[in-house]
């Protein structure tokens, strides 16, 4: 039984760590690769060179979304994690729902929220903050337009009182 356990423990932390894995190194790896090793992506579109890019999202309780751009030779030339305020920053007022998920990829639908009185459609995202805490990143949406209204970014703590399960946590980049 203890085996079995262990096993299978090792197995979980195998699958949780592939995605940011070194197995999947630019200049090396194809498109075909990074599909047998992560399976089908959430998303993908064609650049404008040829390539493709490919999007993995580890949610909901992970903290990354991972895009994988290939080149017209189908070769791994980036991979990379979105969620951080870098790529946040990109959001701007006026962008569309695909210009948004070309920048961090797809919310967790879960958390999807339209607020009728407000004519407001809010996606959310978790993600490690700057100071590696957990945190959620929330992009506001004009409810008919689908045009992006603001953003709003606070560490998970905020929301301790509000729940009383809350457990102080620390994420890892």
């Amino acid at each position: 039984m203890r085996l079995t356990l262990c096993l299978l423990y090792c197995l979980v932390l195998t699958g949780c760590a592939t995605y940011g894995d070194s197995a999947l190194q630019p200049g090396q790896s194809t498109t075909t690769r990074i599909e047998q090793r992560l399976g089908p992506p959430a998303l993908r579109w064609s650049e404008a060179s040829g390539g493709e890019t490919l999007v993995y999202p580890t949610g909901p309780m992970g903290y990354h979304t991972w895009f994988f751009r290939t080149n017209a030779e189908h070769v791994l030339i980036e991979r990379k994690n979105v969620l951080n305020s870098a790529h946040f920053a990109k959001i701007q007022a006026g962008m569309s729902e695909e210009e948004v998920l070309r920048v961090i990829g797809p919310p967790y639908p879960a958390w999807t929220v339209y607020f009728k009185a407000r004519d407001e459609l809010v996606w959310e995202w978790r993600y490690c903050d700057d100071w590696n805490e957990p945190a959620r990143f929330n992009v506001l949406f004009d409810g008919s337009s689908r045009r992006v209204r603001s953003t709003y970014a606070a560490p998970e703590k905020l929301r301790a009182a509000l729940d009383f399960q809350y457990q102080p946590r620390w994420c890892g980049h």
